[in-house]
C-alpha cells in the first residue's frame, strides 16, 4: 500500500475524513442497535446497515477490493443465511423478552476493552502515517492480491485450514447429534410398544368364555 508521509493536522479536516468519522457514527449507532434491540429480524437489518458502513469507510480508504469482499460475504451471504435461519426455525418475529442473557454488563466491559485495545494499537501503529489518495490506487484487486499471496500466503492458507478443520467438524457433530436423536428416538417408541402391551388385559380363556 502506497503511503505519504504528509503534515496533517485534525483541526483542519478535509471532505473525506468528514465523511469517514460521519459514517462511522452511523456504523457505530446502527452496531448499538443491532446488540440491543429485543426484535431478531429488526437485529439482522441492522446488521446489514452496520456492515454495509464498514463497506463505505472501506471504499473511503480507498481499500476498494475489501469493500467489495465486505458487501459480498458479510452483506449478501452472512446475513442472508441469518434471514433464512430466522425464517426456517419459526423464530418469533415480533418483540422477543427472553432474547437477553442478563450479561449485558460483562459484555460491555469486554466491548469496551476490546475497543480501547484496538484503537489503542491502530493509532500507536499508524500515528504519522497518513494514506495518499492523490497517488496510486492501492486498495485494487491487483495490488491486494500481489501482497496476499506474495507476503501472507503461508497465513492465509493456514487460516484456509482452520476454516476447513472447523466445517469438517461441525459436520461431524451435526451428524453425531442426528444419531443420537434417532437413537433415542427409536428407544423411545419401543418402550411406549412395550407399555402399551403391558397394559392390554390378558385375552380370556376358552373356560372364562363359558
Amino acid at each position: 500500500m502506497t503511503l505519504a508521509q504528509a503534515p496533517h493536522g485534525f483541526l483542519s479536516p478535509a471532505g473525506v475524513e468528514i465523511a469517514f468519522l460521519l459514517v462511522g457514527l452511523l456504523t457505530l449507532g446502527a452496531a448499538l442497535v443491532t446488540v440491543t434491540t429485543r426484535q431478531l429480524v429488526h437485529a439482522a437489518l441492522w446488521l446489514v446497515v452496520a456492515l454495509g458502513g464498514l463497506a463505505v469507510e472501506y471504499l473511503l480508504l480507498t481499500a476498494e477490493f475489501i469493500a467489495w469482499v465486505q458487501v459480498l460475504i458479510y452483506v449478501g451471504s452472512v446475513v442472508v443465511l441469518l434471514l433464512f435461519g430466522l425464517m426456517l426455525t419459526k423464530a418469533p418475529i415480533g418483540r422477543s423478552p427472553d432474547a437477553d442473557s442478563g450479561n449485558r454488563w460483562a459484555a460491555l466491559t469486554v466491548a469496551v476493552a476490546s475497543a480501547v485495545a484496538l484503537v489503542w494499537v491502530v493509532v500507536d501503529a499508524f500515528r504519522t502515517t497518513w494514506i495518499d489518495l492523490d497517488g496510486p490506487a492501492a486498495g485494487t484487486t491487483e495490488v491486494t492480491g500481489a501482497s496476499l499471496f506474495r507476503h501472507w500466503v503461508l497465513p492465509f492458507e493456514a487460516l484456509s485450514v482452520l476454516l476447513l478443520a472447523a466445517l469438517v467438524g461441525a459436520i461431524v457433530l451435526s451428524r453425531k447429534a442426528k444419531a443420537d436423536a434417532e437413537g433415542e428416538g427409536d428407544g423411545k417408541a419401543e418402550a411406549d410398544g412395550k407399555g402399551k402391551a403391558d397394559a392390554l388385559p390378558a385375552a380370556p380363556g376358552k373356560e372364562g368364555a363359558r
